[in-house]
């Protein structure tokens, strides 16, 4: 199966990423990210993952020498570049240090990036402890065995860590 062609095409996926696993789909496809609002039950913002070149041609930003890496930062948009349903104004943006996240990058299109969880819930570390409930929503699962790390670190568009 060719990942990238499935994510084109809109399917909404669970993957790995270099601190917890993700659900994720293309950014800019407006039906796919309903359908990830729709699992999680969440009105907040979404991030994305994007290559450097992405971010710096769509967003306002001064350094991502962190990137890649497990940090997640918070920009001003230049232009609505991802769907009204990801995020308006700012936008999370993240590179994770990650082979499966470095095989969609080639896409050159943003992916949002989410916990698999459901508010309040753990997060996922090992998908077979991925609910049914959201098993049966998603249209492909990469696993890649057990994870070890925690969520990545957010840091706020005055450089204040909003989540360690």
């Amino acid at each position: 199966m060719d990942i990238v062609k499935e994510i084109q095409k809109g399917k909404v996926f669970v993957y790995p990423t270099d601190t917890v696993y993700g659900l994720g789909c293309d950014a800019t496809n407006d039906e796919s990210v309903k359908r990830i609002r729709e699992i999680k039950k969440s009105k907040k913002p979404f991030s994305v993952i994007a290559s450097k070149e992405w971010i710096k041609e769509n967003c306002e930003v001064k350094d991502l020498d962190k990137l890649p890496g497990p940090y997640t930062f918070i920009v001003r948009m230049k232009n609505q570049c991802v769907s009204k349903e990801v995020s308006e104004g700012t936008l999370g943006v993240r590179i994770p240090d990650c082979d499966f996240t470095n095989l969609i990058l080639e896409s050159g299109k943003p992916f949002v990036t989410t916990s698999v969880n459901l508010t309040g819930e753990k997060n996922l570390v090992d998908v077979k402890d991925l609910k049914e409930s959201i098993k049966e929503k998603v249209d492909i699962v990469v696993d890649v065995g057990k994870l070890e790390n925690k969520p990545s670190k957010v840091i706020g568009l005055d450089g204040e860590i909003l989540r360690e």
